[in-house]
This record gives C-alpha cells, structure tokens and sequence, in this order.
C-alpha cells in the first residue's frame, strides 16, 4: 500500500511536522509511486520538494548532490532497499543544511517480516530493521539506536517511535500494510547540528534577548510565579483542606 499516504493524517496531528520538521526545500528520497510532493499543500512550510528515485541515481551516494543542500531530507520505506543502509544514512546526513531535519520510516522486523528472511513481503528488501534489541531472529536485522549512534556528533535524535497504532497483534501472520490502515513501521527523526552545537557539546538557549514585548509577558510568568509561591509561604503545598464552598 502507499505508505506515505498512510502517514499524513498522523502526521498532521503532531504540529512539528508542518512548523519545524518539513519546512524550506526539501528532497523526497524513494518518493515514487507515493511521494510528499501530493501533499504539499498540507505542510505551508515546505517551499519546495524533489522526488528523487532510482532514475536520479543510487540513494546511497547521490552522486552530484552538493553538501548542505535540503533543508530537509524525507524517505518513506526506501532505507531497507540500500545495500549499506549506514552508508545512506550518512550521505543523507551529508546533504542536509545545518539546523535541517531528516524524517526516515522503515519497517519494523517483527510487524512487517514477522520472523521470516528473506522477506516474503518485499523481495527487494535488504535489511530488517528494530528499534533496539539484544537478539533478533534476523540474520539481516540492524538496531536503529546503534545505526544513529554510527551518524557520529553531527546527528541529534529528534524522535524514533514504532509505528504500530493500527496494528493488529491478535492477527497470524499477515502482510498488514495491504490494509488502508496498518502501519508497521520505525519512524526516526534526526537534526543535523550545525558546527557551534558540536564544538560546546549541545544546543544551548540564544544569548540574544527577544522583544520588550515578548519580554513583558515572559517576565510577567516569572512574576506570576514569585507571587503564587510568596502567598503559599505559610505552610507545606497539598495540605489546604478548607471547603471549597464558601
């Protein structure tokens, strides 16, 4: 089924997707037949996006891509296609700005394979994949926690969630994704640090003040704050039993 379908009503319940995740010019990568392109108009902060595919050349390397190039790097279902996942990974970190965000979905090994490799649902697959595990049936299986950590200081994890709210465990084994609603997927979300973020070890708050307009309100939660503790200096807090009803 058409994953990246699937995932825009998820994805619109959660604002950082349309305000901070895909935002400015981003490429699609794998996009084909189900790209982010048809849904442009639900995400106003995307200025711009390409569908790369296999026609663009190999998604591992992309040859001829400049560094810091997208402000966003988006890829549903095509990492666990690539012959060295880590090595895709790392070009896609590659060619995201500093500050820029890639989104990433895969299938999770136990909802998608489900205990068989090869894969029986996708020939074409490559690696399975989980979120973390000590020991995995696969022979093909790659920890994602451990495939971010090989990203190095440049990567900072946003998000990494299992994607399972229309799966159906009491089910035998089934190819779930056939359905219009199953998701069976890892879905992680990195932000490439820009070069000052590595150097101090974080992202630390800006030393440049706001407006005297978003200072006075601001101000006034702390002054708020100072007042509500100030009128409950009298004794210890959860101890007021007086009635209500007065």
């Amino acid at each position: 089924m058409k994953e990246c379908s699937k995932s825009i009503l998820r994805r619109l319940q959660d604002v950082r997707f349309a305000t901070r995740w895909l935002v400015g010019s981003g490429v699609d990568i794998g996009g084909k037949p189900d790209p982010l392109a048809i849904y442009k108009e639900l995400f106003p902060g995307i200025t711009a996006i390409k569908t790369w595919d296999w026609e663009d050349g190999d998604a591992q390397v992309m040859a001829g891509v400049a560094d810091n190039t997208f402000d966003f790097v988006f890829s549903s279902h095509c990492l666990e296609h690539l012959v060295d996942p880590a090595a895709g990974l790392a070009t896609w970190l590659r060619v995201v700005k500093p500050g820029g965000h890639i989104v990433v979905t895969i299938p999770d090994e136990d909802l998608y394979e489900q205990g068989v490799w090869p894969s029986t649902h996708n020939l074409d697959h490559k690696h399975t994949f989980s979120i973390w595990k000590a020991k995995s049936w696969s022979p093909a299986s790659i920890n994602v926690m451990d495939l971010l950590a090989s990203l190095g200081a440049s990567a900072e994890i946003c998000r990494v969630e299992k994607v399972d709210a229309a799966y159906r465990y009491e089910l035998p084994r089934f190819d779930q994704t056939l359905s219009p609603v199953a998701e069976c997927a890892i879905e992680f979300i990195i932000r490439k640090r820009p070069e000052a973020e590595i150097a101090i070890g974080g992202r630390l708050p800006t030393t440049q003040e706001p407006s005297a307009d978003m200072r006075i309100h601001f101000n006034q939660y702390r002054n708020d704050m100072k007042a509500m503790k100030r009128s409950n200096e009298s004794g210890p807090p959860f101890t007021d039993t007086t009635p209500l009803i007065v």
